[in-house]
């Protein structure tokens, strides 16, 4: 009833249906612009080259002493001042967890951090304002450093 098929058209026929099968499955690469949801406003573009994404991170000091060091309302204060008016299209802030060993320390602090993510067009000018906020929190706290990594970002709104 049923006509056998030579082997190699068989062969043939598995391989066929098995690649077009994968070919059904793969997904599409994505598109940065996909899910823009905003078009021509310079601060939140629809599609952006030549940004980066800044990290910074904070020491409010130490995690057994809650009762001491940076209060929420002085970095809130801090935020307002001195990272806000220089960055007041959008940043993020997130309560972290951190550890700092100093050059004089032979164990590391932990201490209760802050993590400020910020997204920008990668300019002189927006790079001066990021370390301008570094040296802002240096100066006011006594830490000697702030954290700091920038990498490129592809970037959407």
């Amino acid at each position: 009833m049923f006509k056998e098929l030579p082997l190699t058209n068989l062969l043939v026929s598995t391989i066929f249906m098995l690649s077009v099968a994968g070919c059904a499955v793969q997904p599409a690469a994505p598109s940065i612009t996909a899910g823009a949801t905003l078009q021509g406003d310079a601060a939140h573009p629809g599609q952006a080259v030549g940004w980066v994404d800044t990290r910074l991170y904070f020491g409010l000091g130490l995690l057994d002493q809650p009762g001491q060091g940076v209060s929420e309302q002085s970095w809130r204060d801090f935020l307002d001042r001195e990272v806000t008016p220089r960055f007041p299209d959008g940043l993020s802030v997130l309560d972290v967890y951190g550890q700092w060993q100093g050059k004089q320390q032979a164990t590391p602090e932990r201490l209760r951090s802050k993590l400020l993510v910020i997204d920008y067009p990668d300019t002189a000018e927006n790079r001066a304002k990021v370390e301008a906020i570094r040296a802002a929190w240096k100066q006011r706290t006594g830490d000697q450093s702030v954290l700091r990594v920038t990498q490129a970002a592809e970037v959407s709104f």
